[in-house]
């Protein structure tokens, strides 16, 4: 059975077409708050190297791969755009709810006011929440669709071609003892991807304690 949470298991049962999926899901749907993102990204570029077989027991098509997550990406993130313009704020302001909470909203709207429209879209792929959250509150925020569109397309190129090619490259090179190095791998690209978070939430709290 299928683990959507899980990255390897998505790779390994549901293949190129899960993983396109998911990347879908993760951008453009809330429910994709819980999705693996990085590290889907990551176990399909290892599912494409030359040593995927061995790795993994599966093999993912390198180009289909290459072009189709950027534009699952791309597409996904449009989605959550028109999502954004069309249902507003009223579904953002509502309480803590499942498939979010309002400090995630708070921090995704701190991400765009501080670092503007472009860096924060580009950026913000690298972040679990974030990349799903920033899309639907540029649509609240009237972003302008053309300049979303340009920063959605040129984010999605950069996130997905860069995880993707570091599976490449290290499926290639560490063949045949990937086991030992993947979950630290993985440890390691998700933590480095919360890094800007937990900046952020400690700015938040030292900021509260110096008003008081």
């Amino acid at each position: 059975m299928t683990n959507l949470f899980d990255a390897h298991s998505i790779v390994t049962t549901l293949g190129l077409l899960g993983v396109l999926g998911i990347i879908f899901a993760e951008t453009g749907l809330l429910i994709g708050l819980f999705f693996p993102g990085d590290s889907l990204l990551f176990i399909a570029g290892l599912a494409a190297s030359g040593s995927a077989q061995e790795i993994l027991g599966t093999h993912l098509p390198v180009l289909p791969l290459m072009i189709g997550a950027p534009i699952s990406a791309i597409v996904g993130s449009q989605v959550g755009y028109w999502f954004g313009a069309k249902v507003g704020p009223r579904y953002f302001d509502r309480p803590d709810g499942r498939f979010f909470n309002q400090r995630r909203v708070q921090v995704t709207e701190k991400w765009i006011n501080k670092y503007g429209t472009g860096k924060a879209l580009i950026f913000s792929r690298y972040i679990p929440f974030v990349r799903t959250l920033i899309n639907p509150l540029a649509g609240i925020i009237k972003i302008p669709a053309r300049q979303f569109f340009i920063y959605n397309v040129i984010g999605a190129i950069i996130w997905t071609q860069s995880v993707i090619g570091l599976g490449l490259f290290l499926g290639d090179k560490i063949s045949g003892s990937v086991d030992k190095y993947l979950l630290p791998i993985i440890g390691l690209i998700i933590l480095f991807s919360m890094v800007p978070v937990a900046i952020e939430v400690i700015k938040e709290i030292n900021t509260k304690r110096n008003l008081s």
